[in-house]
């Protein structure tokens, strides 16, 4: 086995990190602009910080973030060049749906993404869209509570039915809901659920999950419904977990670990929800509000694909003593002594990614896409203004040797493969913009301050030859 001949090679951004323009075309507020730099991101992120609009103490930079909004179309023309086959990137939300809550949509915020599309096709690159890549209008935060609220379901139909029908033969691959886990790490950023002192967080995240995941099934039914082409994918922030040591009880706690990701995945892709689940949060005293009708909805639209995102491998310990952990990642972990890490502490573990996508092929048997992967540096500029980024094509290189081996050794079926980034942009976990993982370098700092111009790195003209021979050439 090799790469499939119309493996979609591409890059990987989403709309609150990279298009800005939060006042523009009508678009309206949302979470994922109120998440400002610094020491008050994770406390916003994780829902346990009330911060429902900017202030003057705070600097935001989802505000004006690269302004794709307006330089898109240099943007995708750069894409085009590297010979990208897909662009994986996401909708704003309230840029659409301005409220959330409105009956009819904007079309200025419309005409602005099927503009979008239309570029991406004369260069003959095929749009890979997720319907939500953490954006929830803010209204909806304030009104209904987010996903905590059963109404939410019908509000995100609704975008569905519009976008659906607007993009039909423009848009095909779609994501229903970005890394769909993470709404149990940074719930704020991933679902808009801000907790109040004394509420029960558990009851309120799953309960929010299963409104996500009945949403998740309506979308894959209109979906197929109004375009049999269409193909609907989920996406999981995957990662397999090692148990640190050979003791069962690692070996247990590392699987239990798994499981609270694949959770998610189980329900989108077998269509109910696994039985450990259900003990689980049992144990919990967990109780889950369902409507007539919900599980039959998951049972009869599961996804075509698996889509998930690998930047590391991760590691479990039942033993006290073992509490030296990863830093810089929202998933931290006990630390690996096998393994290197980047500059913001995440482990570098390309075998691992081989791992997780079998793991994954074994568990759903469904195509499998990498719509995330890469490696976040500083990048500095030399003498000449260029950037010479061996040490990210060191990692992509290896990880997609690993992803190969996936594929041509163990018989994965996979789809496709995006870089996250593949243009710096703000990073979702800091907020940092000098955390870099693009092809493309923007001149923009942490404060905000640079031109915006964009420039290519070495990795550019690298990835431009992988993409050229479908993965068969990774030197450099």
């Amino acid at each position: 086995m090799a790469l499939r001949k119309d493996f979609l090679w591409g890059g990987a951004t989403a709309a609150n990190q990279c298009e800005g323009g939060y006042n523009k075309g009508g678009r309206g507020l949302a979470n994922v602009d109120v998440a400002p730099i610094g020491e008050d991101r994770f406390p916003v992120i994780a829902g346990k910080k009330k911060m429902f609009d900017f202030d003057d103490h705070h600097f935001y930079p989802a505000k004006e973030a690269i302004n794709m909004y307006e330089h898109y179309k240099e943007d995708i023309a750069l894409f085009g060049e590297m010979g990208f086959k897909t662009y994986r990137l996401s909708l704003a939300w309230s840029r659409i749906f301005p409220l959330g809550d409105e009956a009819e949509p904007n079309e200025e915020g419309l005409q602005f993404y099927e503009n979008l599309f239309k570029e991406c096709h004369k260069y003959g690159i095929e749009p890979l869209v997720t319907i939500t890549h953490f954006d929830c209008p803010m209204h909806l935060v304030e009104k209904y509570g987010a996903w905590r609220s059963r109404e939410m379901i019908g509000f995100y139909e609704n975008l569905c039915n519009v976008i659906f029908r607007r993009y039909k033969g423009l848009v095909k691959y779609w994501l229903t809901f970005n890394e769909i886990n993470m709404i149990l790490h940074a719930p704020f950023m991933g679902a808009g659920l801000y907790f109040e002192d004394g509420e029960n967080e558990e009851q309120v995240k799953y309960q929010a999950t299963h409104h996500e995941l009945v949403a998740s099934a309506i979308a894959t039914r209109i979906a197929h419904e109004v375009d049999p082409e269409n193909q609907v994918g989920c996406m999981l922030a995957a990662g397999h977990n090692y148990p640190y040591s050979c003791k069962p009880e690692d070996v247990f706690a590392a699987q239990e670990a798994d499981r609270e990701n694949y959770f998610f995945i189980d329900v989108q892709s077998r269509g109910e929800y696994p039985s450990y689940a259900l003990k689980k949060l049992e144990r919990k005293g967990i109780t889950l509000q369902m409507e007539e009708g919900d599980l039959e909805l998951l049972k009869e639209n599961t996804v075509d694909f698996i889509s998930f995102s690998y930047y590391s491998s991760r590691v479990v310990s039942t033993d006290p003593k073992i509490n030296e952990t990863t830093e810089g990642n929202i998933f931290a972990s006990v630390k690996n002594p096998y393994l290197k890490e980047s500059e913001w502490g995440w482990q570098i573990d390309p075998l691992g990614l081989r791992v997780t996508m079998n793991s994954l092929y074994d568990r759903y048997q469904k195509p499998l896409f990498i719509v995330e992967n890469g490696l976040g540096a500083i990048d500095e500029p030399d003498e000449n203004g260029n950037i010479v980024d061996d040490y990210r094509i060191d990692y992509l290189a290896s990880h997609l040797a690993a992803m190969k081996d996936a594929v041509e050794l163990d018989g994965v079926d996979l789809m496709g493969y995006t870089s996250w980034g593949c243009i710096d942009l703000v990073s979702a976990g800091t907020g940092e913009m000098e955390k870099r993982y693009g092809f493309i370098y923007v001149d923009r700092d942490n404060k905000g301050n640079g031109t915006l111009a964009r420039s290519k790195k070495k990795s550019f003209d690298w990835y431009k030859k992988v993409i050229a021979t479908n993965g068969e050439d990774l030197s450099f």
